[in-house]
């Protein structure tokens, strides 16, 4: 950015411009020679470099990696997807909430991948589980450094992965076990890849990206998709080569996503429906639709598609787990403000900065390109995730965070850089200072929650932006050494300023076990366990050291069954179901409901109706090939939304013919009927 400014500068005391570009103008003869010794441990560059970005990985892992083994099985509908793809390969590829492949999970399977082969390997648990899932966080931090290493030097790229870091949506979701973990990463490698394409119009690199993105798809569908915006303009406008090349590499790229998205969509359907799981969340066992409908277009615009079963999932007004009310002020609100908006207001004032002082920039400027992929990113995804109407929760945030930590580094070191002018002072100034404020207010919405740190913040805020206004680093009348020191000072104070709120609230956030379906952050651990509650039915008690077993001695779902029931799945259905001898043990409505089923007795549990109740899976004919066949060993009664009163499809119709059919049982706290001899 600095070049913009007036006239060209010296870069001043305090931060030497190590980024690719500058060592590239400076001549061979003044870097120093280093022995081989040096040369692999430090390579060519200031020895700081290598030690500070190992230190950076080695926090986010203790981070990540802390006491991890208190979060259990975290959300018990995917922890049980995953246990079946360790025990059938059928399973693992389709995502099957079973390993009798009856339906699968609502989602795409990729994410249930890496989890499940680790499961495979070394026995499936609840750290098998998870520990993939913080090493996902560990590798995003990493390639999040080195893209803005890339285009801004390796302090930038320290400020942004350590912003990514210390995000709390980010922690909580690289310590759970939902999609957004494996989708985050995909999505900065995708950054990654795009960025090295940029510097020399590579077009291998761009289809690389692309490929990746075609993985992102495979692991929470069209939500992969929106950082393409982004990254196809960043290429597009500043990548080193003609425009016909510039466009037939980014047709390569979308070559790249078909692939690696279509083989897969053409895999799941054309294998006979006998040789794979029914496709949950659609009415006609179509991965398309899902795509399309209640994972696609639903979730934007609220309409029927939205959720599965055909219910309007509209936002939820003010429900805070679903969003809130839709509009331009979402990411800001009680909602999604305190999982990813520490830093938005000082990203957004930075975006807007380095755009304009890089506007008469040569095309192919690498910082300029690197905040035209950034600030895609984020305005797309940002503008999407605000005005949807249809299903939505907060920790869909975290797809925010990469972009945000990447322009808060860029933004910051390149005005850093130039604070020798006064219009990049007063911009350092007014983001350190509304960083702070802000930090103060999202703290404030749990006041009793270490009230001091409000006032520090906004009290670091406050000397940090004087000391941009008044250079109080460049003092003329006082020693060079004086200066450095000085500089450094403004620099630490900067960034409590800005990130001591959300280090806290991280720090809150990991100190806690998360379960359920709808985790939040923050100093109060809360979840909701998901829509297959609401009806009431089974309900497995929490715990969270991975036994399946529950403090009590009822048998459990450890790390978040499924709420809002009548009641927990006692110690004498779970034993009934470990010897039904059947290749299911039982059928429940509601996937919430049978995956803490399937994790407490390790049998298979099919989910009548899928996530909900609502899909229309199994149909009364299915279910009664299936009795005939001795296939399923009870029904139980109660369950999801769908249970005993209906749902879309054969739900109610199972329900009557089993009530009208077979003899009513009372095991435990639990109604059960015995379908097999």
């Amino acid at each position: 950015m600095t070049t913009t400014l007036t006239t060209p500068a010296p870069v001043p005391d305090g931060l030497p411009d190590y980024s690719p570009a500058a060592a590239g103008r400076r001549p061979a003869d003044s870097i120093p020679a280093v022995s081989r010794r040096e040369r692999l441990l430090f390579g060519r560059q200031p020895r700081w470099i290598r030690p500070s970005a190992a230190l950076l990985l080695a926090v986010t892992a203790a981070l990540y990696l802390w006491n991890l083994e208190a979060t259990g099985y975290a959300n018990s509908f995917y922890a049980a997807a995953i246990q079946a793809g360790t025990k059938d390969w059928t399973a693992l590829l389709f995502g099957s909430l079973d390993a009798g492949n009856a339906i699968t999970v609502d989602k795409p399977p990729a994410a249930l991948w890496i989890p499940a082969l680790a499961g495979r390997i070394f026995g499936f648990s609840a750290l098998s589980m998870l520990i993939p899932q913080a090493l996902m966080g560990v590798a995003a931090v990493g390639l999040l450094y080195l893209t803005v290493k890339r285009v801004s030097g390796p302090a930038a790229g320290l400020l942004a992965g350590g912003a990514l870091a210390l995000t709390p949506v980010a922690a909580l979701m690289f310590r759970f076990n939902n999609p957004d973990a494996m989708l985050t990463l995909c999505l900065v490698l995708a950054a990654y890849l795009t960025t090295r394409a940029i510097e020399k119009a590579g077009w291998k690199w761009l289809v690389a990206a692309g490929a990746v993105i075609g993985l992102a798809f495979l692991t929470k569908m069209l939500q992969g998709f929106l950082i393409v915006p982004g990254l196809a303009l960043a290429y597009f406008w500043a990548a080193p080569t003609t425009l016909g090349r510039r466009v037939l590499h980014l047709l390569g790229a979308a070559a790249g996503i078909a692939l690696v998205a279509g083989s897969y969509i053409a895999l799941f359907q054309l294998t006979p429906f006998s040789a794979r799981p029914y496709m949950a969340g659609s009415a006609t066992n179509s991965f398309l639709e899902l795509t399309f409908g209640y994972n696609g277009l639903g979730r934007i615009t609220g309409s029927g598609a939205g959720m599965p079963g055909g219910g309007a999932g509209g936002g939820m007004g003010g429900n805070v787990g679903f969003g809130g009310t839709p509009g331009i002020t979402r990411m800001f609100g009680t909602s999604f403000g305190g999982e990813v908006s520490w830093l938005l207001p000082a990203a957004l004032i930075l975006l807007g900065a380095g755009l304009w002082f890089t506007r008469r920039e040569a095309r192919t400027s690498g910082t300029r390109a690197a905040l035209m992929l950034w600030g895609g990113w984020l305005l797309v995804t940002a503008g999407i995730l605000s005005f949807m109407g249809g299903t939505v929760h907060p920790y869909y945030a975290v797809a925010l965070a990469p972009a945000i930590a990447a322009i808060v580094g860029i933004g910051s070191v390149e005005l850093w850089r130039g604070r020798a002018y006064w219009p990049a002072r007063i911009v350092l100034a007014v983001t350190v200072l509304d960083g702070s404020a802000w930090s103060a207010v999202l703290l404030g919405r749990d006041a009793s929650w270490l009230p001091w740190v409000r006032i520090l913040v906004v009290a670091l805020g406050v000397l940090a932006a004087l000391a941009f206004i008044l250079r109080l680093d460049n003092l003329a009348s006082v020693p060079a050494q004086v200066r450095k020191a000085a500089a450094a000072g403004v620099v630490v104070v900067s960034l409590l300023a800005g990130g001591l709120g959300s280090a806290a609230w991280t720090m809150a956030t990991v100190s806690q076990p998360h379960s359920g379906s709808i985790p939040t952050s923050g100093p109060t651990a809360s979840a909701m366990g998901g829509m297959g509650g609401m009806g009431g039915g089974i309900r497995t008690t929490d715990r969270t050291d991975g036994s399946g077993a529950t403090d009590d001695g009822t048998a459990g779902a450890p790390g978040g069954g499924a709420p809002g029931g009548e009641g927990t799945a006692s110690s004498e259905l779970t034993a009934l179901l470990k010897s039904a001898g059947t290749k299911w043990s039982a059928i429940v409505s509601g996937a919430s409901q049978a995956a803490s089923l399937e994790l407490a007795t390790d049998t298979n549990v099919i989910a009548l109706g899928g996530w909900n109740g609502g899909d229309p899976y199994p149909t009364l004919a299915e279910f009664q090939a299936m009795v005939g066949r001795g296939d399923i060993g009870y029904f139980i009664s109660g369950g999801g939304m769908g249970g005993m009163g209906g749902g879309r499809g054969g739900n109610s119709e199972v329900a009557t013919w089993v009530a009208a059919n077979f003899q009513a049982q009372t095991v435990g706290n639990s109604t059960v009927y015995k379908l097999s001899k």
